[in-house]
């Protein structure tokens, strides 16, 4: 018998779940974490930590002594209904969980389905306002979205074999994909929420810290749900005075230094026409030279200096093969090499809320956002303007922009639940090139919302446009007429 024999038939290899159904969250997670001084299986531990041991345990070692990464073996999902989409902004921003929201592209909105701010609650008469605008907005969603489908039956042609239910279905749906674009920030939501424990206690002390209402009390909610289940990791989930003190620290600089707040001003419509803007604001002009290091460095013994100055040594025809020859059997599904990590653009975006919504959705990246606001203008979406009712679409939305700025001498911060999605809102972002693959494949594909589609397409016209060859072998679902390079190559 061999060695490898021998160990074989004393240590077999097991792969099984931890039932959660039989142990708690809390001592799933002390089980892995016992691993580290304990010998025994997973499931002999976990036979001896008792819900009593747990807690003692993540009392010492968690929350005495800072070991956090055992709180994201336990697992949290949690359901969250009827908060306005302006605070499930703020619930999703973690990286490092996983949500799924309510679609106002495939669902039809009631028309009372909004948020009222409790920071009207000592102003009666702009409250009432407040909710007079919301209504309209509500209203005027579904006399565009009547239009429109009256606009689509005539445009649209029937499917061969296609029965009256799945073609006004189809027509209702491209309906609702467009109209949505008057609803406000207020709209409410349900998400299912994903997280570890070391995640979730960070998402609460982001909510419970905030300057909004509605955050603060969401926030308290997740944290008294969450405890039914992890009562000791977010046991101290609480108020960072940091986080709430950093926003107005920064608008007070921003004064300081000449940035004023916005000013009350007429917005403009855009056309859905227009070209979405786009900045190309960074980019890495040692990117080649960058990617081509790390591809050869994985694989060397020397140090990474020394690679990179054989790397500069090469010459750019060298780098590219290096890189092709990396990129060249990516599939339509692959991801590329971490390797591509090392290098990034920085884009700025003027895109609408509604686009601004599913951008975020993509975690990888680090985005900065602006306020909410009306200052920059809305886009009314091609099938309301194709149908005659760009007229109705700026009434509907011009109440809203005008208790806005009564709102805002209020309470900025509740100001911007009367934002709508076809508003514009600036935001910068940086992501690596490993995400650019990922982004540029996903979101300029034609399946992909018009409203994300357009941006993301121009900043792959931006990028592609400095580097060319490091996207030579990104594998596009639809390719548009301006790419540089043949898909055979």
């Amino acid at each position: 018998m061999t060695d490898s024999e021998t160990s074989e038939q004393l240590y077999p290899r097991r792969v099984y779940p931890m039932d959660a159904h039989e142990l708690s969250e809390e001592q799933i997670a002390v089980a892995f974490a016992m691993t580290s001084r304990r010998p025994e299986a997973f499931d002999e531990i976990a036979e001896q930590v008792s819900l009593e041991k747990a807690a003692a345990f993540n009392e010492r070692w968690v929350l005495g002594y800072g070991h956090a990464s055992v709180a994201e073996h336990a697992v949290v999902h949690m359901a969250v209904e009827n908060v306005s989409r302006l605070a499930c902004d703020t619930l999703e921003d973690n990286r490092l969980a996983s949500y799924t929201e309510k679609s106002s592209r495939y669902q039809v909105m009631p028309e009372d389905y909004y948020y009222v701010p409790e920071e009207l609650a000592n102003h009666p008469a702009l409250k009432k306002e407040y909710d007079a605008a919301c209504q309209g907005l509500f209203q005027g969603y579904m006399k565009l979205m009547d239009g429109c489908i009256e606009h689509l039956k005539e445009t649209t042609p029937r499917i061969v074999s296609e029965r009256d239910g799945a073609y006004n279905m189809r027509l209702r749906r491209v309906a609702t994909d467009h109209c949505r674009a008057v609803l406000p920030a207020a709209t409410l939501t349900n998400v299912g929420v994903t997280a570890n424990a070391r995640t979730l206690e960070h998402a609460i002390s982001k909510l419970v810290s905030s300057a909004l209402i509605e955050e603060r009390l969401l926030g308290d909610e997740v944290r008294n749900e969450g405890r039914k289940i992890i009562p000791t990791l977010i046991k101290y989930a609480d108020k960072n005075e940091y986080l709430a003190g950093a926003s107005g620290q920064q608008l007070d600089l921003s004064r300081k230094y000449g940035f004023p707040p916005e000013e009350p001003a007429v917005a403009a419509a855009v056309s859905g026409d227009n070209a979405p803007e786009v900045r190309l604001v960074h980019w890495d002009r040692k990117g080649e030279e960058k990617l081509a290091t790390a591809l050869l460095y994985r694989h060397s013994n020397l140090s990474y200096d020394q690679v990179w100055e054989r790397v500069n040594n090469l010459g750019p025809e060298s780098r590219q093969a290096i890189i092709a020859e990396c990129t060249a059997g990516l599939g339509p599904h692959d991801a590329p090499l971490r390797e591509f990590e090392v290098m990034d653009y920085s884009f700025e975006f003027m895109m609408d809320y509604g686009a601004y919504r599913e951008f975020k959705r993509h975690r990888m990246m680090s985005y900065l956002p602006q306020p909410l606001t009306v200052v920059h203008g809305y886009r009314i979406p091609s099938v309301v303007a194709d149908a005659g009712l760009a007229a109705e679409f700026e009434a509907t939305v011009r109440p809203a922009e005008e208790a806005y700025w009564k709102v805002q001498e209020v309470s900025p911060l509740a100001a911007q639940y009367l934002v709508t999605h076809a508003h514009n809102r600036r935001v910068v972002s940086k992501f690596n090139l490993r995400e650019c693959y990922h982004l540029f494949k996903m979101r300029t594909s034609e399946e992909a919302h018009f409203s994300i589609r357009e941006p993301i397409s121009e900043a792959l016209r931006l990028a592609v446009e400095v580097q060319p060859q490091l996207f030579r072998h990104l594998k596009l679902r639809n390719y548009p007429e301006w790419w540089p390079h043949s898909t055979e190559d």
